[in-house]
């Protein structure tokens, strides 16, 4: 039996087990393409963003929450691909909870990555049901990745795809 206290850093630890795996890129042929780039968010620090800013530039989507074990256990990689790319790939990480909480969360974690609420309906192709669900969309708008779970997203595998659709050499 367990002890609601210990639930969640037992599924937290149980899906820092699932995030050793790395993503796996979608078939050419069976990519999903982002047109409506239409989408306003507003950072836990109040500036409105909207996501047809970032049209022609890789983007990364990451929808999440501070209370979800698997969000949480894949959040270090996150970060520490953030830490490597952030000057490359544009970083969209979303949550539905309020800016303070979202805030605090990251303050705490010494993660330092903005987040994102949205404002309006996001684009058909962020069709998200469960947490968390994270996107990797070229310049082009090709769904390269597209991963329900927690994922290692600082593994060689990402960064060589990273490396190949930002045109650099590997």
């Amino acid at each position: 039996m367990l002890v609601p206290q210990t639930r969640k850093p037992i599924q937290i630890w149980l899906n820092k087990g699932l995030a050793l795996f790395s993503p796996s890129t979608i078939d050419e042929n069976e990519q999903q393409v982002l047109t409506d780039y239409h989408w306003v968010l507003k950072s836990t620090s109040g500036g409105l963003v909207n996501l047809e800013n970032y049209k022609g530039q890789v983007i990364l989507v990451n929808f999440w929450a501070t209370w979800c074990p698997p969000c949480i256990a894949e959040m270090p990689s996150m970060q520490a691909l953030y830490k490597d790319y952030k000057d490359k790939v544009t970083f969209v990480f979303v949550s539905n909870e309020s800016p303070a909480d979202v805030q605090k969360f990251l303050n705490e974690k010494g993660y330092t990555f903005e987040s994102y609420r949205p404002t309006t309906a996001s684009p058909e192709v962020f069709d998200v049901t469960s947490i968390p669900r994270t996107f990797l969309i070229d310049k082009s708008g090709h769904v390269i990745i597209d991963k329900t779970g927690a994922a290692n997203w600082s593994s060689k595998e990402v960064r060589k795809t990273l490396d190949e659709i930002l045109g650099e050499e590997i």
